[in-house]
């Protein structure tokens, strides 16, 4: 059973994800656009205290059920926005992605903690 650590230790250079605040979040989020994925990388206990609506939860913790069958769960030419808690766990989702053949991947700076100061108070923090 291959672990999300062993594939970060084992990834190479690759393109450089975007790094969006969460004020774009937000406008990406307001057009409810279809094509746009959203992930969110927290984990399942994470998600019972703060959650952003339309995320899909693939918890890096479980890379081990998701992993072979992203390209199945995710378009790889679509427009990707990941999160998480701080920005650190989608940043590392984001590299992976691109290693997979991902082309528009963006990690949200800052994460929903962020998120929740600026845009939306009524999300907790935690």
């Amino acid at each position: 059973m291959e672990k999300w650590s062993d594939k970060i230790s084992s990834m190479t250079s690759s393109p450089a994800f975007q790094d969006i605040d969460v004020e774009t979040l937000a406008q990406v989020l307001a057009t409810a656009d279809p094509e746009v994925q959203l992930v969110d990388v927290r984990e399942p206990q994470e998600l019972e205290l703060a959650a952003i609506a339309g995320f899909e939860n693939l918890p890096l913790s479980q890379f081990a059920e998701w992993g072979d069958t992203i390209h199945s769960r995710l378009a790889a030419d679509r427009e990707t926005i990941v999160l998480c808690h701080h920005g650190m766990r989608s940043a590392q989702m984001c590299q992976w992605l691109l290693s997979q053949g991902f082309t528009a991947v963006k990690n949200v700076t800052g994460g929903i903690d962020v998120y929740s100061v600026r845009v939306d108070p009524a999300v907790p923090r935690y």
